[in-house]
C-alpha cells in the first residue's frame, strides 16, 4: 500500500533478484501443461502489496511449480491505480494484486479483467473477477522509549493525536499518495461526520508538520529511528516491530480498526491473454493464504481462523461502499484540512 522499489524490470534483473522470480535457466517448465515455455511466456505481475505478501505470494508460486515463470514488479497504490484506470487491458501487467477499489473502479471503466474460472469461497461478496488476497488494518504507532522520554500520555484515539502536546512528535501519510491515509480519514469521517473530521484531521496536520509522509510505511520508520514518537500505519507492521523486541506499540484507535483489502485479478488480453495468469492467480489464493494470514489476520475465506491474540480490538467497516469516487472525495477532505 506505500511506494516501494521496482522489483524486476526484465529477465536479465530478474536473474538478479532470483529470491522472488527464481530465474536459473533459459526456458522453465509449465508445471500445468508441461510444455517449455520461454522468457516470452512469462507472467507479468504488477503488485502494491507490501513486502510480506510479495514473499507469501511467491512462495506459493514457487512451490506450485512456477519458479522462474513469472516477474514481479511492485508500485505505490496511486502509480499502479493510474495505470490500470489509463492503460486498461493495454497494460503490460497479465496478472495484478491491488487495492480492491480500484480494481473495482477499472473494470468498470476499462472492463478489463477476467471472470475467475475457479472457485471463490469469501466470507464476503467479492465480483467474479477478482479475489481477497489482504485485508490490511490501520493502528496508531509508538515508540514506547522516545515516549516515556518525552513525557508524553499514549494516545488512546484517532481524535488524541491532534493534541498540541504531539506537535512535532508525530507522523502520518498522505492520502494522495498512499491509501494507508484512508485508513485514518475513514475513521475520523465514520466516527465525526466530515466537518468533524476535517478539523481533528488539521489539528493532525498542525502536529505532524513537515511528518505528512507520501510513503505509508514512513511513519513507522520514523518511530523506529526514534525521529517522532507517535504515528499511524498499518497495524500488521507495528506488530512484527513489536514482537522482533523493537521499543515499538501500537494502539487500536477507539474511533475503530478500519480496513482495506487487496485482491487478485487477471488481465483480458483476448488472443494475447497468457495462459498461466489464471492458473498463478488460482495458485495464489489457494496456497499463499496460509501464509499471508500469519502476517494479516483477517479471515477472507470460508474455513479460516485467525490467531485472537494478533487480531485488532475495534475491527470496523466503513459504512458507504469503498470506490475509487469515496477515495477522491476523501482526498478532497485530506487537502481541505491541511495547513
Amino acid at each position: 500500500m506505500n511506494l516501494k522499489k521496482l522489483l524486476a524490470l526484465g529477465l536479465s534483473l530478474s536473474c538478479a533478484c532470483s529470491f522472488l522470480t527464481g530465474c536459473g535457466s533459459g526456458d522453465t517448465v509449465d508445471s500445468g501443461s508441461g510444455q517449455a515455455s520461454g522468457a516470452a511466456a512469462q507472467v507479468v505481475l504488477y503488485s502494491n502489496a507490501d513486502d510480506e505478501a510479495v514473499t507469501a505470494m511467491t512462495n506459493a508460486l514457487d512451490a506450485g511449480g512456477y519458479q522462474g515463470q513469472y516477474l514481479v514488479q511492485t508500485l505505490g497504490t496511486s502509480e499502479l491505480g493510474g495505470k490500470l484506470l489509463a492503460e486498461g487491458a493495454d497494460i503490460e501487467a497479465d496478472l495484478v494484486t491491488m487495492s480492491t477499489f480500484y480494481v473495482v473502479s477499472a473494470q468498470e471503466q476499462n472492463q478489463m479483467f477476467l471472470p475467475l474460472d475457479f472457485e471463490v469461497k469469501t466470507l464476503a461478496e467479492a465480483a467474479d473477477y477478482t479475489a481477497p488476497i489482504t485485508s490490511q488494518e490501520g493502528a496508531i504507532i509508538v515508540n514506547t522509549e522516545l515516549l516515556a522520554q518525552e513525557n508524553l500520555p499514549m494516545p488512546k484515539s484517532l481524535k488524541d493525536l491532534g493534541d498540541p502536546v504531539y506537535s512535532g512528535q508525530l507522523a502520518v501519510t498522505d492520502i494522495q499518495s498512499s491509501s494507508t491515509a484512508w485508513l485514518l480519514i475513514q475513521a475520523l469521517a465514520d466516527s465525526y461526520g466530515e466537518d468533524g473530521a476535517r478539523k481533528v484531521l488539521s489539528a493532525i496536520y498542525q502536529n505532524a508538520g513537515d511528518h505528512i509522509e507520501t510513503s505509508g510505511s514512513a511513519p513507522l520508520k520514523l518511530c523506529r529511528a526514534g525521529e517522532v514518537a507517535v504515528g499511524f500505519g498499518l497495524r500488521h507492521q507495528a506488530v512484527a516491530d513489536k514482537a522482533s523486541g523493537l521499543p515499538i506499540d501500537f494502539v487500536d484507535p477507539a474511533e475503530g480498526n478500519f480496513s482495506l483489502t487487496e485482491s487478485v485479478a487477471v488481465i483480458d488480453k483476448g488472443d494475447q491473454t497468457n495462459p498461466l495468469a489464471m492458473e498463478m492467480a488460482q495458485c495464489i489464493i489457494e496456497n499463499a493464504r496460509a501464509e499471508l494470514i500469519q502476517t494479516y489476520p483477517n479471515p477472507l475465506y470460508a474455513g479460516e481462523a485467525a490467531d485472537p491474540a494478533n487480531q485488532s480490538a475495534h475491527p470496523m467497516t466503513f459504512p458507504e461502499p469503498l470506490t475509487f469516487e469515496l477515495f477522491q472525495q476523501h482526498q478532497a477532505l485530506s487537502e481541505s484540512a491541511k495547513p
